[in-house]
């Protein structure tokens, strides 16, 4: 599973306050998915600032097929991540064009041979929302380039995402549906052997319920649903997760 900046079309207002405070939230989800069956923790970070905005996240997957767990071999330490960090640089806040950023982000792969795959992305992001930001969408076209010991790059450098939050859905206080989509050009899915597949997609979306005053506002129970083709496995895959989340 690999989340994306899912916080931040939910809170992408904050990145035109000059004194938007730091919004980091952690998030524990199980994969229900076949032969997934683990846990991925997510950690993530939004800041805007008067120069734009700033986002990373990095996951962490406990998947190892360790036979001396004898049994807990999705249990044990975390033996992958991934991460990406972000920054969007907005000089014209107070302008027309306040919606429109330039975009410049790195992905990152890590692995027990340390880091093996590493795309850096440059572009765009343009922010829709309506007028009381509780429904945002925003929309990234990027040039891809990959520096990476696995993977070939790809035939075309491109990446389009889009990322959208709806907060309160349903008129129902609380219920949030957020998630991404990715679509980017690909040379070789991993562990495929170098077959070529031209193309890849992702997405993500997430359903959330704050769990009220019992915990402050701060408690989330929610789902995701990984919908993916030609990802880290060929063809097109569906794996449904259970989580919680905890907003600071």
């Amino acid at each position: 599973m690999s989340t994306k900046p899912i916080i931040a079309a939910a809170i992408a207002a904050l990145a035109f306050s000059f004194a938007a405070k730091a919004q980091t939230n952690v998030q524990t989800f199980y994969d229900f998915g076949k032969d997934r069956k683990y846990v991925t923790t997510t950690f993530e970070m939004f800041k805007g600032d008067k120069f734009g905005d700033t986002f990373f996240f990095i996951d962490h997957y406990y998947n190892s097929t360790d036979k001396n767990l004898k049994g807990l071999q999705n249990s044990g330490p975390a033996n992958g991540s991934y991460f990406e960090i972000e920054r969007g640089i907005n000089f014209w806040q107070d302008s027309d064009l306040k919606d429109f950023s330039l975009h410049l982000e790195y992905d990152g792969l890590i692995t027990g041979g340390g880091f093996n795959q590493g795309t850096y992305c440059f572009g765009a992001k343009y922010f829709f929302h309506s007028q009381d930001f509780s429904k945002t969408l925003s929309l990234y076209a990027m040039y891809e380039h990959f520096n990476s010991k696995v993977t070939p790059k790809p035939g075309v450098p491109l990446k389009f995402t889009a990322v959208w939050g709806l907060n309160n859905l349903f008129g129902v206080k609380g219920l949030t549906f957020k998630g991404f989509a990715d679509f980017w050009g690909n040379k070789q899915v991993w562990g495929l052997g170098g077959k070529e597949t031209g193309w890849s997609f992702l997405t993500e979306p997430q359903l959330w319920m704050n769990l009220g005053s019992a915990f402050d506002n701060h408690l989330d129970l929610g789902c995701e649903i990984e919908i993916s083709n030609n990802f880290v496995a060929e063809g097109f895959l569906v794996n449904p997760c259970l989580g919680l989340r905890w907003a600071f």
